[in-house]
């Protein structure tokens, strides 16, 4: 049965962080807000978790997991960033974007694009999101709360607290976050291309 934390969308509650990082930690799969919709998150390190995700969403090997992060300093940790790229990346984040980017070693092979060997990365412009980066020290590995055969994003947290009560160990409630998934930017070639049409503005790249 999932645990159902109602946490400020502005000033999140440390006591609540701290308790939902310790879940993380110890292998837990949470629902928690982020600038576009509701994402579903576990620890980077933790494969049973990511397989948890993979059945949940029916995700195929060749998904593009994304790394949650809380600043640009983890970029270089998992991801090759050239002097062009990075500019992009520093004039848009935090926000509504997930850029696909080529992995480092430091990313486990689950969670790559087995062929491409890329990963997504991504800053939320969330006051609950980062502050759960901030505490947990480290990405979020995320994905959309998109069900299979649904459009778009569960956006309530009682009816996903109702849909997944049994097949997530936390639910955080934050509020509204939107219908809209993020737009997927790839910087991996020699100009940025457009992936997935979302919330963020594609224009200004």
């Amino acid at each position: 049965m999932a645990q159902f934390f109602q946490i400020h969308p502005d000033n999140p509650q440390q006591r609540l962080i701290q308790q939902a990082v310790d879940i993380i930690r110890k292998g837990g799969l949470v629902v928690y807000p982020t600038d576009s919709a509701y994402a579903l998150g576990c620890h980077i390190g933790d494969k049973d978790a990511l397989e948890r995700i993979r059945t949940l969403r029916q995700l195929d090997k060749y998904h593009n997991f994304t790394l949650m992060c809380r600043d640009l300093s983890e970029l270089a940790t998992y991801a090759r960033v050239n002097n062009q790229a990075f500019r992009l990346l520093k004039n848009h984040t935090p926000g509504a974007y997930t850029f696909i980017l080529e992995a480092t070693a430091d990313v486990p092979r689950r969670l790559m694009h087995p062929k491409r060997k890329t990963i997504g990365l991504r800053v939320p412009d969330n006051a609950i999101a980062l502050a759960l980066l901030e505490e947990l020290g480290e990405p979020l590995m995320t994905s959309s709360l998109l069900l299979p055969g649904e459009e778009y994003p569960m956006t309530d947290p009682y009816d996903i607290r109702e849909t997944l009560e049994h097949q997530v160990d936390l639910v955080i409630d934050g509020g509204y976050c939107g219908l809209e998934p993020t737009t997927v930017v790839d910087l991996t070639g020699d100009a940025p291309e457009l992936i997935r049409q979302g919330k963020g503005d594609f224009s200004s790249f």
